[in-house]
């Protein structure tokens, strides 16, 4: 399959990508590229279509990390591979090679990146944890890192409009 994500000149200098359900070995109500492994897609085309999405970056499978996304302002920093997905709404790493993947349907995704220091992060900002403080979060775990706040580029990535969807 053939990946075509949405990227950013402003990250230029790091792998991203913005991925959407273009692509992708899942059907019916979850076609297309569906990597979320909490939903009720069948679990082959979930870990079928996170495969592509790590070879997209020259990687195997395995360095495709998530989390289990709540809502929260909580944020996960990586040194080493997940065993287990733990509840959070960001992640931020400094170990080369690892892709930080979080999922949206109408929530804003934001990558961040430190090309200085080496440091990235992805955080799953919706109303609630971006209230919560998930962002200002996740650019303090990277400074744990070595970031420094003003080296740090954030993108949004695709996300929900109030022209296209709308709400009480």
């Amino acid at each position: 399959m053939t990946l075509t994500p949405l990227t950013s000149d402003l990250l230029a200098e790091v792998s991203h990508g913005f991925f959407t359900r273009m692509a992708g070995s899942s059907t019916g109500i979850y076609h297309g590229l569906n990597c979320g492994k909490g939903s009720g897609d069948r679990p082959d085309a979930v870990q079928s279509n996170r495969a592509a999405v790590a070879d997209f970056f020259g990687r195997p499978a395995d360095h495709l990390q998530s989390v289990h996304q709540t809502h929260s302002a909580q944020v996960q920093i990586l040194t080493a591979p997940l065993t287990a997905a733990p509840k959070a709404d960001a992640m931020v790493t400094a170990t080369a090679g690892v892709i930080l993947g979080v999922l949206t349907a109408d929530c804003q995704p934001v990558l961040f990146h430190d090309a200085k220091a080496r440091v990235i992060g992805a955080a799953h900002a919706g109303y609630k944890g971006a209230k919560l403080g998930i962002l200002q979060n996740t650019l303090a775990a990277m400074e744990t890192l070595g970031a420094q706040r003003q080296d740090i580029c954030a993108v949004i990535g695709p996300c929900i409009s109030q022209k296209a969807y709308e709400v009480g």
